[in-house]
């Protein structure tokens, strides 16, 4: 009764400090300037374009605004809000630290320390036993709203320690050393760089990355000299359809650069005991020709989809690295998609993908014989974790279930043994109280489709569990059954919680990511619609109950399916949604545009103008009764700018015919991973439960 009170006031009434009653909050009101933008003959009026200059103090003012009207909406729910909190808080491992990683005599390692936001990381010397702090994130982050570190970056010989952290959240970061002999700051300060650095065998010098401070595109690799300090530009990429990184593996002989795009790579290798050397071509860019080098010692391997979709793995010797000299090692399947390698002095370890689950392969190098790491489980993730060193026997993963939280394995490679070093034991949490699983549903093109699901270990489908369903579909990024704390905070409130592994991801190959992008990314929208309906269908859930949730190009996701199906959803969460799809892919200048054409299609052609059009989800608001919806955003989102949400906001509240919530929360302080102390997230967290909550009976 007290619930439906409450919900009841945050329609009707708001009660001032004296407990005089007022009128229902009013939302905000966006002016409008009409902005005409012309492509291809066709025009489209933007009103609220202004939104863009993040340097209008009536922007600012207006997003405000926003978080002052979402705030007093969701004021009557405090109480359940400070509950969720404090559920949440819970779960959290308040001492939580990482198991170690041996590597030359040390044990490097993380922890947590109760009550404080950020980790600390440290290193042990196991001769003596000392135990030495590397960075105290909370002790550099004091006096700073927002605070996100690479954590360390350990020197060959361990006695330096570069990292780089960011204190605004558009991730330029800042690059320091310390010397861990002394415990003493160098006098090295670089910053509007990235967090991606690479350490020379000679200790001398390292590499990072820079990015353009415009569009925020990586395309510079720089040496910098301990001695001299000094930094030299050793690359650049000119073609602003590529980004650039830098990386190296186990063996440690060479440092590799990456020029990438969505389907084509170019990598380049320097000899890491020659670091003032030239950086060499490894193979140049051919047009869809994606490909990954790893160091093995005495060769490399390369991971490759040349005429192999799902990829296959070849090895090539020093010096006879061309095409026509590498040596197949492991060929394509059609049913497994290769995803990640790594490389050991005796072992190859793959990370393959069978069916939408993680698979782990094992290849010995001298007799070539392989065997698969087995898993039971309906719907799981088993993923490589820090590894120690190239000439370990064991390799470390963590597996996890949606109901099951992380547990580290080291895995004997020869023996075959494995063993449980750590499992994190949530607070307050029963996993026998769950249940996972895992069906196939059938889309209008009669492509089946994978969804993960958890619920109690009590639901029947007797079709009235509320659901949360969550997607993502973009860039080949597998969506796994991952173990999340903070929704059993739902799931205990009776909801169902649904991933459904939508096409654009990977999850099922190659193929599964093709058939959701460019002129096929409206099957991304049509699989998570169709999806959703067959799950009121089965009765696994109330049909008139449901609820969506995704974010970034997710939050493209849940923008598209509430324009074309706007009566299936009670709510929705956009978390940094990228819904001005049209208008962005048109502008050069800012992130998600060049270097995304593969993705989405370029809308300079008009074929592709035409299709983007279909779906962008702001150019697609219409008069509809559109559910409950919360966009949240950051100020200074470096992926998806700010405005798109703000400006979505804005053309939906004119055209919704209910009267259902359309609410917007600006971060004014953080960026496009939202806040960065644990605490805050979960306090973002609460928010969107409380919103999910107070909306479910309305």
């Amino acid at each position: 009764m007290l619930s439906r009170l409450l919900q009841v006031s945050a329609l009707l009434i708001l009660t001032t400090e004296i407990g005089c009653m007022t009128a229902p909050p009013k939302a905000p009101f966006a002016a409008k300037t009409k902005k005409h933008l012309e492509k291809h003959g066709h025009v489209r009026v933007d009103n609220f374009f202004w939104l863009k200059n993040r340097e209008d103090k009536n922007v600012i003012s207006y997003l405000e605004q926003e978080n002052e009207y979402t705030d007093s909406i969701l004021k009557p729910y405090q109480a359940l809000q400070n509950q969720i909190f404090e559920e949440l808080k819970s779960r959290v491992i308040e001492d939580e630290s990482s198991f170690p990683v041996q590597r030359a005599g040390y044990e490097y390692y993380s922890k947590f320390i109760p009550g404080k936001q950020y980790p600390v990381y440290l290193r042990k010397n196991l001769k003596d036993g000392q135990e030495t702090t590397l960075i105290d994130v909370n002790k550099d982050s004091e006096g700073q709203s927002y605070y996100e570190s690479s954590g360390p970056v350990i020197s060959h010989d361990h006695n330096l320690m570069a990292y780089a952290f960011d204190n605004q959240g558009r991730r330029f970061y800042t690059i320091q050393v310390k010397d861990l002999r002394t415990q003493e700051l160098l006098p090295i300060k670089i910053e509007k760089a990235k967090a991606n650095i690479i350490w020379s065998k000679d200790n001398r010098y390292f590499f990072y990355t820079k990015s353009d401070l415009e569009t925020l595109r990586t395309y510079q690799v720089y040496r910098y000299d301990i001695q001299n300090k000094t930094s030299t530009l050793v690359m650049e990429e000119k073609d602003e359809a590529f980004e650039v990184f830098i990386y190296q593996n186990l063996a440690k002989n060479y440092i590799f650069t990456v020029a990438n795009s969505t389907l084509t790579t170019e990598i380049k290798y320097l000899d890491a005991g020659t670091p003032t050397a030239e950086f060499k071509t490894f193979l140049k860019r051919e047009k869809e020709h994606e490909y990954e080098v790893y160091d093995g010692g005495d060769r490399f391997y390369i991971r490759s989809n040349w005429n192999a979709p799902n990829y296959r793995l070849f090895e090539a010797l020093p010096g006879k690295i061309a095409k026509k000299d590498w040596k197949e090692v492991m060929p394509h399947k059609t049913d497994y998609y290769l995803e990640d390698v790594t490389v050991f002095k005796d072992y190859i370890v793959a990370g393959l993908k069978h069916d939408g689950l993680d698979q782990i392969l094992v290849r010995n190098r001298h007799d070539n014989k392989e065997y698969s790491i087995p898993f039971s489980d309906k719907a799981y993730t088993a993923e490589s974790d820090a590894q120690s060193e190239y000439t370990s026997k064991t390799y470390r993963f963590v597996f996890e279930s949606m109901r099951q939280p992380e547990q580290t394995f080291d895995f004997n490679l020869e023996t075959k043994n494995k063993e449980l070093k750590k499992e994190r034991v949530i607070p307050n949490f029963m996993p026998a109280k769950y249940k996972t699983d895992r069906i196939w549903i059938t889309a209008r093109d009669g492509r089946k489709v994978p969804v993960s699901l958890l619920m109690k270990a009590d639901h029947n489908n007797d079709g009235k569990a509320p659901v949360l369903t969550y997607g993502y579909g973009s860039y080949g990024m597998a969506m796994t059954p991952y173990f999340s704390q903070s929704v059993f905070s739902l799931i205990d409130r009776g909801f169902v919680y649904a991933i459904i592994h939508v096409r654009g991801g990977s999850e099922l190959g190659r193929h599964w990511y093709d058939d959701g992008r460019t002129t096929h990314k409206m099957n991304t929208f049509n699989d998570y619609i169709d999806a959703t309906e067959e799950l009121s269908n089965l009765k696994i859930v109330d049909g008139k109950s449901v609820y969506a949730m995704g974010g970034s190009a997710g939050g493209l996701l849940m923008g598209a399916i509430m324009n074309i199906r706007p009566d299936l959803f009670k709510g929705i969460v956009a978390q940094v949604p990228f819904v001005d799809v049209l208008t962005t892919m048109l502008d050069d200048s800012i992130p998600l545009t060049t270097g995304e054409y593969d993705e989405w299609g370029n809308p300079n052609e008009k074929k592709f103008y035409d299709y983007i059009l279909q779906y962008s989800p702001y150019d697609n608001v219409k008069k509809a009764s559109y559910p409950h919806l919360l966009v949240t955003t950051g100020l200074h989102d470096s992926q998806v700018q700010y405005w798109e949400p703000a400006k979505w906001v804005a053309r939906l509240r004119e055209s919704n015919t209910s009267n259902s919530l359309i609410l917007l929360k600006t971060d004014m302080e953080s960026g496009h991973g939202g806040s960065s102390g644990r605490y805050e997230k979960l306090k973002e967290k609460a928010v969107e439960f409380t919103f999910i909550l107070s909306t479910k009976d309305l």
